[in-house]
Order: structure tokens, then C-alpha cells, then sequence
């Protein structure tokens, strides 16, 4: 057939061999022994753009030729292998691109068997195409969305979240790609609809293209801009959905060489884009382009499927960057807040601080002024690299601070504050976790009094403080640690320590001298530290300098979590600020109590108080009188407050109420509170301790200068006469 020479290969018209040929739905192409086409049915036929019926009698190579087949030489070497040898070739994959514009591209597999007659001679071959164009484009597909999952997102940064999806489409998908990000998304803001619509700029956050991997794009990476109205990019903003160009030429319009993004298109020579929008959780975060200049095939609907599944996964990395950073930045101003306290300085310590952040951890402090003029240290660190450690620092402070009112000892409030972190958290509702698992933290709790220098310590799993002596020495003082709070049972020791009037209490966590949490206490150099807190820092040195010299000179550059330092230098109040007096338990003792106070208040210069004074001390000693039994102690201390404290063996702690106007008594403490600036009840071993305090007042400023004398008016000279 066809007027060529040889045996026919196909049988003659109306034969079996030639019916099977022209009705298979598998296209088939055959081919003499010479590789010339000598034949290809109706189904082979249906490539529109590859004019098989003008290839026939044309070579094998001639053919690949025109079809623009890619490899052919391998491919023509193959087929004649099969034509040598006799042994099939199923499953060959080959590409091939019209020559057409918009070209076609498709991807057929070619299965190759040899032809011969009953008596064993060579026909030729037989070439069985199926197209699996769409199968490949699957495939290849489903394997960029694996990359996708797995190479995008591992860190979370934003910037390197759009780099690594850069690099996953490119050049995959696209020749160049970019990743345009909200503004306010790099700080971890969610911006509204209505602010992406109201032109947000938009900062360059990834990109990337086969010409140069370091090549940048218009604008670079890191800086920003907005896209003007008319153009694809903001027509995807304003309707939340993808937009595709497959012909840059015929539909770009829009495009300004005025502008310097439109001038790198049109000098690449781009010729079809994609711009898809990049949402996750309902939040607008950017848009994600795509462009085709060196792979000559237009972007499709298959290819905008595809972008789209892309930038979903992309998206969703992108928005877990989002939402770290801003809890990442609601942790660091938490932890600003929590650790840049004003420097106290009272009758009882003056404290100096530092804290050196690493990224983990949630080391903490506080210091709380407490009654009776003591002063309250606190440190504590969670011992694990939890994500909500600023969280978990800010609920141990908040509890012991609120612990501290209640005047409690220190053994006594870290069991409290171990019931209250052993008690299981709710997860989140919206993903319906279960008791979010309890952190391991430790906690110290010292209480100093300056009236007699005993200062009271107790510890949950945290390491002992360091004691800076007057004269020099170092010691590490003695605990009895109790276990991680909310963790094992609540059993705790206070132990007592009488400081010298001077020395300095060193209070710390385990990072600050490079040591990871753990139930050990950190191996603390004595030596050196006793040589950076002697090293003499001139006449103007502060309690600041010193601690910044611990730093400097014993923590590591790199702390293995969030390090604090915590000095706190003891004074003393003697007897010129507090005086005491025990009086017996009788009706009269409420008028000693009266004149007692009078005089007092007249050596230290303070009669004014002298009426409130004497009227709160009357009524507190008028209610141990009742309730107590054993002798009452009354208790004067001048400080940042006059502080009267009536100490008695009763247990009842008093409760303010409002009297009636019929009611003979229960005016005691209402009269307190209403005459003193704060007041309370602590507990003691056996009884309790009603103290108040009164606002002190300001000491007279110095006298004015007196303005010097106007000077005296001259009278005005007389005019000249005549």
C-alpha cells in the first residue's frame, strides 16, 4: 500500500491484520525495515498538530524530527534495537512538542515489538502509542506537592518559608516565582480584607529564577511596595482568586515600561504568568506569582491547579511563621516587662538585675515588698524549652506575688504554689486536646527582715543562692530542696540564715553559668566570683556594676536558656527605726499603748501622725485585749511608711465589717483602714501580727531664694527750657 516497495506488513485491504489496524483505539504506527513509516491508523491520527499523514514514507528520524521529539537519537536507537534483536520494548516515554503556537506538548508511551512473517521474515515494527499526557502532568504534580510538604516550612521564618517555596516551583513550574508578603504579616499581625484592599503594601519576602539563583527580582527581597490598580496582581487581591494569563502578549494591556516590574517582564520576555492569592486560616497573607519566559509552554488550567494546591501548603507554613512571631513578640515584651523592674532600693535591700534572653526557657524574678518592712526574693526558671515558657513565667510570678500578700512563710507558699501548678490546663477547645501536661519548674522563695537580719529561705528544685560577705568571702548558703513544683509531693523546708548588715544575696538560675536545667545545682567558680565582686570599680560604683561584672565575666556568650541574676545588697533598721514594747493583757493596756506611741512619735519628729496613730493603736490593742490571753507586744517602725504592728497568741484573724448604726462595737477595723494606707494579718508560729501603715510626710523642701529688689524708678529728665 501507500506505492511502496516490500512485503505488505499489514495484510491485504479487508484482511483480519488490516481490520484489527484500522479499528484499534490505540493509535499504531508501522514502520518498514528500512524505519520508514509506512502506516498509522485513525487513532494515531488524532494529534491534531502532528501531521502524521504527511510523514508517511518519511525515515523514523525524519519523524522524530518533526515532531520535535525530545532525545530522538535515543529513541531512534531503541526502535532499531527491537528491529535487530526481536525483543519487545514496552512502556517507552516519549515527549514530543508541535511546533504550533501556542505550542503542544504531550507525553505518549510508545510499546515496540517486531514484525515478521509465518516463515520468520522481517516485516518491520509495530509502535503502539498511548497518550499519558495527563497521567505524567499528575504524577509530577503529586510529586512537587510531596516536596512541597516536606521541604517548605521547616523553619519558621517567613523569609526562608518563601525562599523554600521559591525553590520548590523553579523550575518545576515556573522559571521565575515570587513571593510578595502582607507587611503587617511579618510582625504577626492578621490583616483584614479590607486593609489588603485599601492598598497594603506588600514587601518581597521570596524569590527566585533559572536564569541566576542568586538573581533578584523588581523589587528584592525585603523591600516593598503595592501593586497599581488594573493590573492581575491587584484584580487577585481585590477577588481572593487565582488569575491566569496564557498570553502576556494578547492580554497585557496593563502592562507600563514606566514602571520598573512591568519593564523586567517585557525585557525577559514573559509570555503567560499566574498569580495566586496565599490564604490560610481566612487570613489574607500575600500573593505568590509565576512566570514562563524560557520554557516555551503557556501556563494552563492544569498548571493553575497545581499553583493552587502549592500555595495552599506554602500558605499554611507561611501563616505557622506568622503565628510564631507573634507570639515570639508577646513572649519578648512579656518578658521586657517581667524583667526590666525599677531597681528598688529600701530600708530592707537595694537590688541590681540582669537577664540575658536566648530564645527558650522562662527564667524569672521578682522582688516584693512585704509588712513589717521585709522584703520578699523570688526566682524561678522552667526547666524544659516549652513554646508558651513566657506564658508559664508570667503565671508563676503572678502567683507568687499574689501568695506574698497573704504574708505566708516561704515552705508554706511554694506547697501552695505546687497545687496550683500541678493542677491540669485545658488544651485548646478548637483543636480538642486534652489536660495540657504540667511544666517542670523550679521556684526559690526567700523572705529578709531588716529589723533582725534573718533572712528565710526555701526552695523547689532550684539551686541555693550565693552569700557575698562585707569582707570578701563567698559562700554558697544551705538548702534543703524540695521537688519541682507540681511535680512529686509538696514537702518543703524553710531554713534560716542571719546575714551580717552589708552582705549580698546572689539569687540565679541554672544558665547563668552554662548549665541546663536539671535537679543538680551548677558547678558556681567561688574563686572567680569572689575576685569580679572584690575588683575594686572606683568611688561611684553602683550594686549595678557589680552585677553586670557577674555577667560579663561568668556567663556564657551563648546561654543554653533565658540566664537572670538577681543582687540584693541587705541593710539593717536599728533602734533608731523601730522600738517595741510588751504590755500585759489588761483593760489598761490599750492607754499604755496610747502614751507609748505619743512619745515616740515626738523623738522621731512625727507628732502630726500623732492623733490617727494613737486612735489605730488603741483600737488593735483594745482587740487583742478581748480575743488574746498571753501579753501583747507593740511594735513602731519608721521606714518608707510608719508601720504599728500589735502582736498577740490568738488565732482569730479579725475581718472588717460595717457596723450598724445600733451596733455597740465592730468600728476597729473600719477605723484602721480608713485612717492607714494599707493593713493586714500575718500569721506567726503561734498567734498572729495585725500591722497598718501610715503614708509619711514629706519632708519640708528648702526655702525659696528671695527675688532681689526691683530697682527704683529714675524720674524722667526735664526738657530744656526756652
Amino acid at each position: 500500500m501507500n506505492g511502496l516497495p516490500g512485503p505488505p506488513i499489514a495484510g491485504p485491504p479487508g484482511s483480519p491484520e488490516a481490520a484489527l489496524i484500522a479499528l484499534s483505539p490505540v493509535g499504531l504506527h508501522l514502520l518498514d525495515t528500512r524505519l520508514r513509516l509506512v502506516r498509522a491508523n485513525a487513532a494515531g491520527r488524532l494529534l491534531r498538530d502532528f501531521p502524521v499523514d504527511r510523514m508517511l514514507g518519511r525515515t523514523l528520524a525524519e519523524v522524530l524530527e518533526a515532531c520535535n521529539v525530545t532525545g530522538p537519537k535515543a529513541v531512534e536507537r531503541a526502535m532499531r534495537r527491537v528491529l535487530e534483536t526481536g525483543r519487545p520494548l514496552p512502556g517507552l516515554h516519549v515527549r514530543a512538542r508541535s511546533r504550533t503556537r501556542p505550542p503542544l506538548q504531550v507525553t505518549v508511551s510508545a510499546a515496540c515489538f517486531r514484525l515478521q512473517s509465518a516463515d520468520g521474515t522481517v516485516l518491520g515494527l509495530a509502535v503502539s502509542l498511548t497518550d499519558i499526557t495527563a497521567r505524567v502532568r499528575a504524577e509530577a504534580g503529586l510529586r512537587l506537592l510531596n516536596r512541597a510538604v516536606t521541604g517548605v516550612g521547616t523553619t519558621l521564618d517567613v523569609f526562608r518559608t518563601a525562599e523554600e517555596f521559591c525553590d520548590v516551583a523553579v523550575p518545576e513550574l515556573a522559571d521565575t516565582v515570587a513571593v510578595d508578603v502582607i507587611d503587617p504579616v511579618l510582625r504577626g499581625e492578621a490583616p483584614a480584607p479590607d486593609a489588603v484592599l485599601a492598598n497594603a503594601p506588600l514587601r518581597r519576602a521570596g524569590f527566585r529564577s533559572v536564569a541566576d539563583p542568586d538573581r533578584q527580582g523588581v523589587p528584592i527581597v525585603g523591600e516593598s511596595g503595592t501593586y497599581p490598580f488594573g493590573t492581575p496582581y491587584r484584580k487577585a487581591l481585590a477577588d481572593l482568586a487565582p488569575v491566569l494569563v496564557d498570553d502576556l502578549g494578547a492580554q497585557g494591556d496593563w502592562l507600563d515600561p514606566a514602571r520598573r516590574r512591568d519593564a523586567r517582564l517585557l525585557a525577559v520576555g514573559v509570555h503567560s504568568m499566574m498569580v495566586v492569592p496565599m490564604r490560610a486560616r481566612g487570613v489574607v497573607l500575600g500573593l505568590a506569582c509565576f512566570y514562563r519566559w524560557r520554557n516555551p509552554m503557556p501556563f494552563d488550567r492544569t498548571d493553575l491547579a497545581l499553583a493552587e494546591q502549592l500555595t495552599a501548603a506554602a500558605a499554611l507554613c507561611l501563616d505557622n511563621a506568622r503565628l510564631y512571631s507573634r507570639e515570639r513578640s508577646v513572649a519578648r515584651i512579656l518578658q521586657h516587662q517581667l524583667h526590666h523592674a525599677p531597681t528598688l532600693a529600701d530600708a530592707a535591700v537595694e537590688t541590681a538585675h540582669a537577664y540575658l534572653p536566648a530564645g527558650a526557657g522562662g527564667g524569672w524574678f521578682d522582688v516584693v515588698p512585704l509588712s513589717g518592712a521585709r522584703v520578699a526574693l523570688a526566682v524561678g526558671d522552667t526547666s524544659d524549652r516549652i513554646v508558651n515558657a513566657a506564658g508559664a513565667m508570667g503565671e508563676l510570678r503572678a502567683a507568687v506575688a499574689a501568695l506574698s500578700d497573704l504574708d505566708m512563710p516561704p515552705d508554706e507558699l511554694l506547697e501552695r504554689l505546687h497545687d496550683l501548678a500541678g493542677r491540669p490546663v485545658p488544651g485548646p477547645a478548637d483543636r480538642g486536646a486534652g489536660p495540657r501536661q504540667n511544666w517542670p519548674a523550679s521556684c526559690l522563695y526567700a523572705i529578709y527582715d531588716p529589723t533582725t537580719r534573718i533572712c528565710t529561705v526555701a526552695s523547689a528544685g532550684h539551686p541555693p543562692p550565693v552569700l557575698l560577705h562585707p569582707d570578701g568571702e563567698v559562700e554558697v548558703l544551705g538548702l534543703a530542696p524540695g521537688p519541682l513544683l507540681g511535680h512529686g509531693n509538696a514537702h518543703y523546708t524553710a531554713v534560716e540564715h542571719t546575714l551580717p548588715e552589708g552582705s549580698t544575696l546572689l539569687l540565679y538560675n541554672t544558665a547563668l553559668f552554662g548549665a541546663a536545667p536539671g535537679p543538680h545545682p551548677p558547678d558556681i567558680p567561688l574563686d572567680r566570683l569572689r575576685a569580679v565582686t572584690t575588683a575594686p570599680r572606683g568611688p561611684h560604683a553602683t550594686l549595678q556594676d557589680t552585677c553586670d561584672a557577674v555577667v560579663d565575666a561568668l556567663a556564657p556568650e551563648q546561654p543554653f536558656q533565658d540566664a537572670v541574676l538577681l543582687l540584693a545588697r541587705t541593710r539593717v533598721l536599728d533602734a533608731a527605726h523601730t522600738v517595741a514594747w510588751t504590755l500585759p493583757n489588761t483593760p489598761q493596756a490599750a492607754a499604755e499603748a496610747r502614751r507609748y506611741a505619743t512619745a515616740q512619735l515626738a523623738d522621731w519628729g512625727l507628732s502630726d501622725l500623732a492623733d490617727e496613730t494613737r486612735l489605730i493603736v488603741s483600737e488593735l490593742v483594745t482587740n487583742s485585749v478581748r480575743y488574746a490571753r498571753g501579753p501583747i507586744e507593740l511594735r513602731l517602725i519608721r521606714d518608707r511608711a510608719l508601720i504599728s504592728e500589735i502582736t498577740d497568741d490568738s488565732g482569730t484573724a479579725p475581718r472588717l465589717r460595717r457596723a450598724d448604726d445600733t451596733d455597740e462595737g465592730g468600728r476597729g477595723l473600719f477605723i484602721t483602714a480608713h485612717l492607714t494606707d494599707r493593713w493586714g494579718v500575718r500569721p506567726r508560729g503561734r498567734g498572729k501580727t495585725i500591722w497598718a501603715e501610715q503614708v509619711l510626710p514629706d519632708p519640708p523642701g528648702p526655702e525659696p531664694e528671695p527675688e532681689p529688689p526691683e530697682p527704683p524708678e529714675l524720674p524722667e529728665p526735664a526738657a530744656p527750657s526756652g
